[in-house]
């Protein structure tokens, strides 16, 4: 099992199709982002894909992106597209994609972290803290959590 980052990846057209799988709407969403090579002109050009993998099985999968659907913001960076399929929850693989994006931004110099999110309960048990309700691109309520390291 590792991570794999998609754009460093030199099977992009096999993760994607891994990634159409995903029976989540911001996972299609996703997908169409990325084959339509749309995904960093949205939300920033240093923004990656993690990929849970076990011998080329997509296990779970999360972006660390400079903006998120909370716009117009100074907030950055963000974990987003948060997923794990169905066989494979309860497994602390969420656990494992977001210690990956916490250190990898690490390693860019912040000192926080951001998630938005409609779940309550989901994202505190890996240390994050609600910070505010906003406005998300669509005008609906999202959950802004935090996580300082």
């Amino acid at each position: 099992m590792q991570i794999v980052e998609y754009f460093a990846s030199e099977n992009r057209e096999h993760w994607l199709s891994e990634i159409q799988k995903s029976d989540w709407i911001a996972g299609e969403y996703l997908y169409r982002l990325l084959s339509e090579d749309r995904f960093k002109a949205l939300v920033g050009e240093n923004s990656q894909v993690f990929l849970l993998e076990d011998k080329g099985e997509l296990l779970a999968f999360c972006t660390l992106s400079e903006m998120d659907d909370i716009q117009p913001t100074k907030l950055t960076p963000w974990v987003g597209f948060v997923y794990t399929y169905p066989p494979h929850r309860n497994k602390g693989y969420m656990g494992l994609l977001l210690t990956h994006a916490e250190e990898e931004a690490k390693k860019q110099g912040f000192h926080r972290i951001h998630i938005s999110t409609g779940h309550t309960g989901l994202y505190e048990k890996y240390g994050y803290r609600f910070m505010a309700i906003q406005k998300d691109t669509a005008g609906e309520d999202s959950r802004v959590y935090i996580k300082d390291f």
